[in-house]
């Protein structure tokens, strides 16, 4: 039992630590430490190094991060209050941390760009499964399945660029208009 903890705090620690301090400034003496946890339980559980652990880290933030978009997507009936909703609640989120605790995949994504990269694999498939979030609450309001997969990918990439904005100038202000002119826009397909 204690096994699963100690593997789930180390996960959680790497998560935190590279969505504040992305992949390249987090190292795994520092990992272990937030996550009070020995160096070897680390490589117990990750014998791949940080390169595994990283993707394991990155996992964990895009379940999170479904977690926050579910809820918006589920709280309102209609996609155009739902998006702006998700936009609100990362605004708050975002504020709530600090302006530190950012987009999980972003830092990460970026400092790891390169074909056949695990750590970069997992940052797209983290982008793809909430576009397909977002889809589905679109497809389930009718529209077709083409139109819905655009229409998310669209709100996907501009929340992923107002979060950025808004963690870089410290003000709600991106991810409030963005969310307001996403809404307008999903209001337009429904």
């Amino acid at each position: 039992m204690q096994t699963s903890s100690t593997r789930d705090r180390i996960v959680a620690a790497a998560s935190r630590l590279i969505r504040r301090q992305g992949y390249t400034g987090t190292g795994v003496k520092q990992i272990a430490k937030e996550a009070d946890a020995t160096l070897g339980s680390v490589y117990h559980f990750f014998p791949g190094g940080k390169e595994a652990l990283a993707v394991a880290a990155l996992e964990h933030g895009r379940e999170q991060f479904a977690g926050l978009l579910r809820a918006a997507l589920d709280g309102e009936d209609d996609p155009a209050a739902a998006v702006d909703a998700c936009a609100c609640l990362l605004a708050r989120e975002l504020r709530a941390s600090g302006w530190t605790d950012g987009c999980p995949v972003t830092a990460a994504a970026l400092e790891t760009l390169g074909p056949g990269n695990p750590i970069q694999r997992a940052c797209a498939d983290a982008l793809y499964s909430w576009r397909n979030l977002i889809a589905d609450k679109l497809l389930d309001c009718g529209l077709p399945d083409a139109e819905a997969r655009d229409l998310a990918a669209t709100v996907v990439h501009t929340l992923e660029g107002a979060q950025a904005t808004a963690q870089v100038t410290r003000s709600e202000e991106p991810l409030l208009l963005a969310g307001r002119h996403l809404s307008r826009l999903v209001a337009s397909y429904t």
